[in-house]
């Protein structure tokens, strides 16, 4: 509906523009500027999936009455997967893992197990494309649809949650959504860990202004997220904050 509404808005200014500069009224250079605006603008939008622009996500609950804060993992499973849930287990914190299909499939032990141990899976699609922002809708829909049939058959879980590649979502990634029915997780704690090389500055920027209802995202195929993990979850419990699945933080199915 937004999405509509700003481009009612954009087509107006510029079919309005676009008339004055016709009636010799208005000079040429704002329209190319205005275009130009335009697609940065949906740039922005499409690669933050917090903006809620053109789906609505699951990203933090401020209102949840518990001082509790969430933690997510993606890009799994990994051999690395079990340390993290060795860590959790050590602290008594359960967690989401949003797994890509492929690697499911490489990976089927490891997927099972956190299943077994008490934490919830969600879909990151099959294959994790870098030209997730370029698929057509039905590409993306194979995608979602492929690492929720791999899911099924290994795992015996039909995945209900969803969480886009990059944090990229646009008018295509909604159409698909629209026909899979998946919730969108997405998140409000980012410390870029995936480019980061310090575990100090990446626990520095979680920590940093850490409220309670917050999503935490991490991935469990980066080698110094368990030195992260561990660390995180000692000043966690510092500040008395309780770890809790993103489903219960949400009041959401994780599974259909």
């Amino acid at each position: 509906m937004i999405y509509k509404i700003v481009n009612i808005l954009f087509g107006g200014i510029f079919m309005l523009m676009l008339f004055l500069f016709l009636m010799n009224d208005w000079p040429f250079w704002p329209l190319p500027l205005l275009v130009v605006l335009y697609i940065i603008f949906i740039l922005i939008v499409s690669t933050n999936v917090q903006f809620n622009f053109f789906v609505k996500a699951y990203n933090k609950n401020p209102d949840f009455p518990e001082n509790a804060v969430a933690l997510s993992f993606d890009d799994g499973p990994d051999d690395n997967t079990l340390k993290i849930l060795d860590i959790l287990d050590k602290h008594e914190a359960k967690a989401v893992f949003f797994c890509i299909g492929k690697k499911i499939e490489e990976q089927p032990q490891i997927f099972r197990e956190i299943l077994k141990r008490g934490h919830i899976v969600g879909n990151h699609t099959y294959s994790h494309t870098r030209r997730m922002g370029f698929l057509s809708s039905k590409s993306i829909t194979n995608e979602i649809l492929k690492c929720d049939y791999i899911a099924k058959e290994i795992g015996g879980v039909k995945m209900n949650l969803f969480r886009p590649p990059f944090g990229i979502i646009n008018p295509k990634t909604k159409r698909a959504l629209q026909k899979t029915g998946h919730r969108v997780i997405g998140w409000n704690v980012r410390p870029y860990d995936a480019i980061t090389k310090s575990p100090e500055v990446i626990i520095n920027r979680i920590t940093k202004k850490l409220e309670k209802g917050d999503l935490i995202l991490l991935h469990d195929n980066m080698e110094k997220t368990p030195i992260i993990l561990e660390q995180l979850l000692v000043i966690l419990k510092q500040r008395e904050f309780a770890i809790i699945r993103p489903d219960k933080l949400f009041r959401i199915n994780a599974y259909t």
